[in-house]
This record gives structure tokens, sequence and C-alpha cells, in this order.
């Protein structure tokens, strides 16, 4: 109780709840795609399609790299991802000749350099589609359609359930475009996995977290999982001020494995598809005396060996529609931290939830 009466809240639990509210918000959020017959549409809305483009900014730009990783795979389109503030500066990045949709992610709606961008391609009659978590807000307005997923939305400052929520409706979307059936039958059971999950990993989590002192982070990924890598460091800067570094997996042994040492983890998310090879590089790290971090869907004995925690998802499905599961241990290695080191992982210093420019720097 604080000296005004008023019950005190504790470090980060409105982030903690957020990231444990993950599977029902993703049940609630497929359910109601379905329901409204949102993705259906979108499919007819866009036929024809022969580029597509997704864009954000800081988190959201994530969203948008395993988006676009998902929508190349499951469809054979070009898809490509940019920062909002790349394409708003250099608006030459969108091709003349080619049909490009470009899709435009913000939680809130309301991102200055997300709404820019959208006003600049209505100008050019560039179809877009909005995601946001946020209803009734700019970003709606200015797109030829919208996705707006409000139980999703947070309290808290940093993404966390918006992050995965917004990243499982454009896959949905992509697997309803490449009539990929088997991707969205896994999908549906994907709140089950992270329930499952989500049982024993935050304990698991903490206990690692409180037992080590860590000066820096990495995290490595490839494909789908590289978008996944990068949100995880993001989550580690955001709610503990910590210096965090995301690669490509096989690119860390080209330089920046001089980073190596006990008190660096190493963050390794294994895919299935390139397993051997992201598995090499998690074991070079270990012989360099680097502390690790290993997440994959099922692990063997070399990577139990190579790794001090290992995290398996244990879900059935294709390869990328897992894409969610792999954030679940960053996200809350990114909340441990923070309380472990005197933060609020609730409201990071120096952090709004929306970045909302005056329209002088225009």
């Amino acid at each position: 109780m604080s000296n005004d009466g008023q019950v005190s809240k504790s470090q980060g639990e409105l982030t903690g709840a957020e990231i444990l509210s993950q599977p029902g918000c993703w049940r609630d959020s497929c359910s109601s795609l379905q329901q409204k017959e949102t993705l259906q549409d979108l499919a007819r809305e866009f036929v024809g399609t022969e580029e597509w483009l997704f864009v954000g900014c800081g988190s959201s730009y994530y969203v948008a790299m395993s988006a676009a990783a998902t929508m190349a795979e499951l469809t054979g389109l070009r898809s490509r991802a940019l920062p909002a503030s790349e394409l708003l500066l250099f608006p030459e990045q969108i091709r003349h000749g080619k049909k490009t949709a470009v899709v435009l992610i913000s939680r809130s709606g309301r991102t200055s350099e997300v709404l820019r961008v959208a006003e600049q391609l209505a100008r050019r009659g560039v179809a877009t589609l909005g995601i946001s978590c946020a209803p009734k807000q700019a970003l709606e307005t200015l797109v030829s359609k919208a996705i707006v997923l409000p139980a999703a939305d947070e309290q808290s400052t940093v993404m966390t359930r918006s992050f995965t929520s917004m990243l499982l409706a454009l896959q949905a979307f992509a697997a309803r475009l490449g009539k990929a059936d088997e991707f969205a039958q896994a999908q549906e059971r994907l709140s089950a996995g992270a329930q499952s999950l989500l049982k024993t990993l935050p304990g698991r989590v903490r206990q690692f977290v409180d037992a080590h002192g860590f000066e820096d982070y990495v995290f490595l990924g490839q494909g789908v999982l590289y978008g996944i890598a990068c949100e995880s460091a993001l989550k580690l800067t955001e709610m503990s001020i910590s210096y965090a570094q995301s690669f490509h997996t096989l690119e860390f042994r080209h330089g920046p494995k001089s980073v190596v040492s006990e008190k660096t983890l190493i963050g390794v998310l294994l895919s299935e598809s390139s397993y051997t090879e992201e598995l090499a590089v998690l074991e070079e790290v270990k012989s360099l005396g680097g502390t690790t971090l290993a997440i994959a869907n099922r692990s063997e004995e070399r990577a139990r060996t190579a790794a001090d925690l290992t995290v398996e998802l244990g879900f059935d499905g294709p390869e990328t529609s897992r894409a969610p599961l792999y954030l679940l241990a960053g996200q809350l290695m990114g909340l441990y931290t923070g309380i472990a080191k005197g933060f609020d992982p609730d409201t990071p210093r120096h952090l709004s939830r929306v970045v909302v420019l005056d329209d002088r720097s225009r």
C-alpha cells in the first residue's frame, strides 16, 4: 500500500499479464477474423497483386519482416519489408509498372511516419492494407482496407501481444492468399500450444535470469525467425535498458562473434529447415565460452549439450506457423531482466506507447 492509500502496482505487472494473455488473445483475434470473413474479403480486394511491401516502425517493422517472409513462402510472390522512414524518404522503393500492395503496420494506428507513408501512397494510387490494434484511428481512414485487432492492444508501453497478434493475422492473410489450408489449420491450434508452453516457461526463464548477470544480449535467427530475433533483442533493450543485438544466424561468424563471452547471452532460434547449419553456430558459440539459449521446436542431445537453457516448443504444424511461439522466451527474458535490474518494464524510460511527431518536422 502506498502512502496515499492506493494499492501499489508491482514492477512489470501489466507487461507480465499481457505476455501471459497471448493464447487467449490469439484465439479471440483469429475467431474475429473468421466470423467477419475479413480474410475472404481482403483476398478478393487484393487479387492480382504481384508484389507485397510490409512497412512499420520499431516492433511493427519486425512484424513486417516476419510477415513478408511468410507471404513469400506461402504465395510465391515477391515480398519485402522496409521501415516506414525508408519509404517516406526514398519513395522510389516502390517500382512503377508493378501491381504492388503495401501493408502498413501500427499498433496505435497513429504512428506519424506510418501515417505519412499512407498519405503519400494514397496520392500515388497505391493499394494499401492497414493493420492496428486501436479502432477508429487515422490509419483506418487512409488505407484501402484495414484489419483492427482491439483485443490485442496493451496498457503497458512495450508491444508484446500486439506484436504476435498482428503477425498471426498477417500470416493468416498470407495463408488465405496462398490457399495454404494446412497452415491455417495449424494456426487454429497455436493458442493451445502457447498455453502449454507458458505453464512452465515463465518460471524457467526467471530462474535463469536470476542465476546470471548478463552484460549484453544477442539473438540469432534466419528466414521468418530473423524478425523474431530482432524483436527479442528489442524486448531486452526496452524492458531492461540492456544492450542487445540481432543478426542472421550464419552471419554471426563474420565478425560479430567477437562479442562472445560468458557474460553475453547468445540466443539462437533454431529452425527445422536449417537446423544442422544453425546448430553448428550454437556449438561454435559454446566452444568459444559463450552462454547460450536455444529455442527449437524439438531439440536433440547435441543442442541440449550446447545450450545453457533450452526451450522446446513442441508444436506440430508447418514450420513458419510457429513463429509467434519463438518470441515468448525473449519477451519473458526482457521482463524478468528488467525487474532484476530494478526497472519497471511497464514504463521504460524515454519511451511512449506511440511516436507522434510534430508536423513541423515534415
